[in-house]
């Protein structure tokens, strides 16, 4: 639904078209359908063929887990709550859920460089695909909380099998190795870092909202 890059704009009219126009406007309220989404891709990648789940054990534990997932919140919701209050319970569960995952995925790359837009990106090596295009969050330890970690997004790629409380003890020898060798590491607040990627997302509507005014 959402676009990061002009190119990406080209041929989206009517409803696509509406959405990218107002993309940064609708961010937080598109959120909202995240939660449900996820379980929807879920599902789908279990049952495609090219999915994941390369092995019948793998799709059978994989589907256990879900089906284990959904019985056990249905059932703890219908064991204290009507059906109805469990319905709406539910429903606000996951706009909610979609709303802070969007908030925390939001921040880290919106805006940022990419190789596609350099001559020599092809020839970035991995320390500069990861920290160029990725962007850091100042905070302490309540955005540490709410972020997940994902507030060291450049160590987060730069080491994606670390455990996330370590990354912030990383920090400060990636960015000192970045500074020696002369590669820029972003890093922002909290409420900066929304300004910048919606900002982004607004930019990346311009030309559809110039097309609608002509």
């Amino acid at each position: 639904i959402l676009v990061f890059a002009e190119h990406q704009t080209a041929g989206r009219r009517g409803l696509r078209g509406f959405l990218t126009r107002h993309q940064a406007w609708l961010f937080f309220p598109l959120t909202t359908l995240e939660g449900i989404a996820l379980k929807v891709y879920g599902i789908q990648a279990l049952l495609a063929k090219d999915g994941p789940c390369r092995t019948r054990r793998e799709r059978l534990v994989e589907g256990a887990l879900l089906l284990a997932h959904f019985a056990g919140y249905a059932t703890l919701l219908l064991a204290l709550l009507t059906p109805a209050q469990a319905l709406v319970f539910a429903l606000l569960h996951q706009m909610l859920l979609g709303v802070h995952l969007g908030m925390a995925f939001a921040p880290n790359h919106k805006g940022m460089d990419r190789p596609d837009e350099h001559e020599d990106g092809d020839s970035w090596g991995h320390l500069r695909r990861q920290v160029l295009t990725s962007r850091n969050i100042r905070g302490g330890a309540l955005t540490d909380w709410f972020l997940g970690g994902l507030n060291y997004q450049v160590e987060h790629h730069l080491f994606p099998s670390m455990p996330r409380p370590n990354l912030r003890l990383a920090q400060p020898a990636v960015r000192a190795h970045c500074a020696a060798l002369g590669v820029p590491y972003t890093e922002t607040g909290f409420v900066d870092s929304y300004r910048q990627a919606l900002g982004h997302l607004h930019e990346v509507g311009a030309p559809l909202r110039s097309e609608a005014a002509e």
